[in-house]
């Protein structure tokens, strides 16, 4: 193990990641910085979790009545036909960060609208840090930064949200005109 190869990298050797057969959601703001960056727009499609359990769990109201359409598919990123992420490359992500979907930047940590979780979750394999080492400094993650992208998230997926119905102008009768 090279001291330069990234936890990323050690992972995926260790394990399969989260790069891999995870259905990543992207935000209408993902698509347009994606879009922006590689010049394409194969890159996304709507469909149903592979996983129902997933559409199940409600422990987040405001993703579930956002991110789902009323057919039950949601905005992924295509896999390829090994359940790698499309933008998976040798070195990990072919995109750059600022061009990263924002649930993949705020990896490995717990969230809902209402908070997140200021320790990492248990996704990444903490065993292939070296004695002392500290997850978030690994990834070169600041605590900031996942607050801030949290709240881009969910401001992203706000546009997502069904438009209210269109106002009706209505006559207003008064009392005496009323039939």
């Amino acid at each position: 193990m090279s001291p330069s190869e990234s936890l990323c990298a050690r992972c995926a050797r260790h394990q399969r990641t989260c790069c891999q057969d995870t259905e990543i959601y992207v935000t209408p703001g993902d698509v347009r910085r994606i879009a922006a960056e590689t010049g394409r727009s194969d890159f996304v499609e709507f469909r149903p979790p592979r996983d129902p359990v997933y559409a199940a769990v409600d422990d987040d109201p405001s993703w579930q009545a956002t991110v789902f359409r009323p057919d039950g598919t949601r905005r992924v990123l295509v896999q390829r036909g090994d359940g790698d992420c499309g933008f998976l490359g040798p070195q990990g992500c072919t995109l750059s960060a600022s061009a990263r979907p924002l649930v993949c930047r705020l990896y490995p940590f717990d969230y809902t609208a209402a908070s997140i979780r200021p320790q990492p979750a248990n996704g990444c394999p903490r065993e292939l840090l070296a004695p002392g080492d500290d997850l978030l400094q690994v990834l070169d993650m600041l605590f900031a930064d996942a607050v801030r992208w949290h709240g881009q998230l969910y401001a992203e997926i706000a546009e997502d949200r069904p438009a209210p119905p269109p106002l009706v102008a209505c006559e207003v009768l008064s009392v005496d005109q009323a039939p």
